[in-house]
């Protein structure tokens, strides 16, 4: 059952063509890459999954609505979260508060209830605290918890962004290149985690990533785009086989030989 359907996405910036009638379908489930030469198209193409681009044609369902036109925040609050290519936390705040702010989605009590925290309010705030602690655990980040975000070295804020995305408990994960930058032990835990997230917490999961051997590795679906078109999508053996995608990041002659 898919429960993203994307169909037949255009997207333009001033003639510059970032996506050209784009259609895939990603399976409840599944870990779905998103690969392609750099300039493809795959991180406009989160983008408008996630409501920060709207595309000029085409549409995009989550679980059988059509999603196109709402903002960001009303395709978050139906459970779709994302991290990004360039770290988007509050470096002045501790990995803790932004987890918590993570949260936001489920948070009900309004401004007066949350700041007397008394009541309903108090009992928000301790649910929300537990779920925020077992992310913490689940990515076995407890030992900087209380440390603020700017001051933790880059493969550690990766994998706080990813907390502060899980704290939205989604449906839909939405990753962009959340390997960029790490060493091979870095990567090593990312893959793991990834991997937990999707088989043990059963999260539907997008995937930008460059590094094809975690590409293959993980994925249960790939689906290739080159200059803004899907050149081929499938089970990773069929897209690396494919003449198209080694033609898009070989080139014609060494594809060829």
């Amino acid at each position: 059952m898919a429960l993203l359907k994307v169909k037949n996405l255009f997207l333009h910036f001033r003639g510059v063509t970032a996506l050209s009638d784009v259609s895939f379908e990603v399976q409840a489930g599944t870990l779905h890459a998103v690969i392609g030469p750099n300039g493809a198209g795959k991180t406009s193409l989160l983008n408008c999954i996630s409501g920060v681009y709207r595309p000029q044609r085409g549409e995009i369902h989550f679980d059988d609505s059509d999603i196109t036109q709402l903002s960001p925040a009303a395709r978050t609050s139906l459970g779709i979260a994302r991290t990004f290519q360039n770290i988007a936390l509050f470096k002045g705040m501790t990995v803790l508060d932004n987890l918590l702010i993570g949260r936001h989605g489920h948070q009900d009590s309004g401004v007066l209830a949350g700041g007397l925290y008394w009541g309903p309010a108090k009992k928000e705030e301790i649910a929300n605290r537990e779920v925020v602690e077992d992310i913490i655990d689940f990515l076995e980040i407890q030992h900087i918890r209380k440390k603020v975000v700017g001051t933790l070295a880059y493969g550690l804020q990766k994998r706080v962004e990813l907390a502060r995305a899980l704290a939205l408990e989604p449906r839909l994960l939405l990753l962009d290149e959340p390997m960029a930058g790490m060493n091979a032990e870095e990567k090593e835990d990312m893959v793991r985690f990834i991997l937990d997230i999707n088989e043990d917490r059963g999260t539907t999961m997008v995937m930008i990533e460059h590094d094809m051997g975690v590409v293959m590795g993980v994925s249960h679906r790939v689906t290739v785009l080159s200059f803004g078109e899907k050149i081929a999508d499938g089970s990773p053996e069929h897209v690396q086989a494919d003449a198209a995608v080694q033609e898009a990041y070989l080139g014609r002659s060494q594809a060829e030989g």
